[in-house]
């Protein structure tokens, strides 16, 4: 291990050990309340330009494998724990986590207090930060802060979209079996645009028995119209991924006119929200944001209570009462977790129905996404 040090925007400059990447990197701090599935959080692109403080204090017992992959990489600017376990033991990893980390130019950070960093962003809020291991200096480590972009500032959907449409071809993941499962007979097609979507959501999709074809963040609406229209498609899917939605004006045009033809629309996380700005109800930034796999959302409709997995740090307005019917409210602080529109085919939500990692109690959802396009 090496030593790195670390200068956060309020002025706490701290000194740790690092694994992972070699390197300087400058980023969002938020923490996640996840017990299990670093792997899965590392590798979610919806994680682009951020530092994730772990509050589980030992990271990395069962190494990191091909299989429980969110994305095509580690999306992260560095993951900061309490104890970094290097010598991993489980049947199924490849590698350790911080060989991982350096492929892809995550910064590990060990050997410090993550419940005082916890505590200071639940106080303070989310900041941006510095960490290196090449630059110990105190000032020089604020001057190349200062510098930097923050992240609201810069369009990381460019960076974690994929470039080519593809099809998606798994459904779920059977742990038991160690394998996945096959795709059933396809009831409906649809294109999920990528802002960052994370693999089992795709999955789940698929299993639902709806046929996926992913496209890029620079979808035409018009070209998507015509398509469904001449009957190609059936509905169309709004990933997560990461930044702020306000950033991104040209998607939220594509999706207006999506809005406008009455096409079937479904939202997840920054779905959810550019679904809510398309509408003209914009989004507003969370003090700290909402990361872990233990939230609290009540369904309203049903009354029951599910435990979710989220991930995000913007949150739609209350105003979107005025055109929506709110589906899912987050217990922790009573914030809006799902609307249904109430003139359009359309619903969203904040959570993740997929988990990964969290607890399936959302995975419905996706069924309700399939019954919409059949109605």
């Amino acid at each position: 291990m090496r030593d790195v040090w670390i200068y956060l925007e309020n002025g706490t400059f701290l000194e740790a050990k690092s694994f992972g990447a070699d390197t300087t990197n400058v980023g969002e701090i938020v923490f996640n309340t996840s017990m299990t599935g670093y792997q899965e959080i590392i590798s979610d692109p919806s994680y682009a330009g951020q530092f994730i403080t772990f509050t589980m204090p030992e990271i990395g017992n069962v190494g990191v494998n091909g299989e429980d992959m969110e994305s095509i990489k580690a999306h992260c600017k560095g993951i900061i724990v309490r104890q970094y376990q290097s010598k991993h033991s489980n049947f199924r990893a490849e590698e350790a986590l911080h060989t991982f980390l350096e492929k892809h130019g995550v910064i590990g950070i060990c050997d410090i207090d993550t419940r005082y960093l916890t505590k200071m962003l639940r106080t303070e809020g989310a900041m941006m930060m510095i960490a290196s291991t090449k630059v110990s200096d105190k000032e020089e480590l604020k001057k190349l802060l200062d510098a930097s972009p923050r992240i609201e500032e810069i369009n990381y959907i460019q960076e974690v979209s994929t470039k080519t449409s593809y099809v998606h071809a798994h459904g779920v993941y059977d742990p038991f079996n160690f394998r996945y499962n096959d795709v059933p007979a396809p009831k409906a097609r649809i294109a999920a645009i990528d802002f960052g979507v994370k693999r089992n959501i795709l999955n789940e999709l698929t299993q639902a028995g709806i046929e996926v074809e992913v496209l890029p963040n620079t979808f035409n609406g018009d070209e998507l119209i015509a398509r469904y229209e001449n009957k190609e498609i059936d509905g169309v899917f709004l990933s997560n991924g990461p930044g702020d939605p306000l950033v991104l004006k040209q998607e939220q045009e594509e999706i207006k006119k999506l809005i406008v033809r009455r096409i079937p629309l479904f939202g997840i996380c920054l779905g959810h929200q550019l679904l809510s700005i398309a509408h003209g109800h914009d989004t507003h930034k969370l003090k700290f944001g909402h990361h872990g796999g233990n939230h609290p959302v009540k369904n309203v409709q049903t009354g029951m209570v599910e435990i979710t997995a989220q991930n995000h740090n913007y949150n739609v307005p209350e105003s979107v009462r005025e055109i929506a019917e709110v589906t899912h409210i987050n217990l922790f602080d009573n914030t809006i977790e799902g609307l249904r529109y109430k003139d359009a085919p359309v619903f969203s939500v904040q959570h993740h129905p997929e988990a990964s990692p969290g607890p399936k109690e959302s995975r419905y959802i996706f069924g309700e996404f399939l019954s919409l396009i059949q109605r």
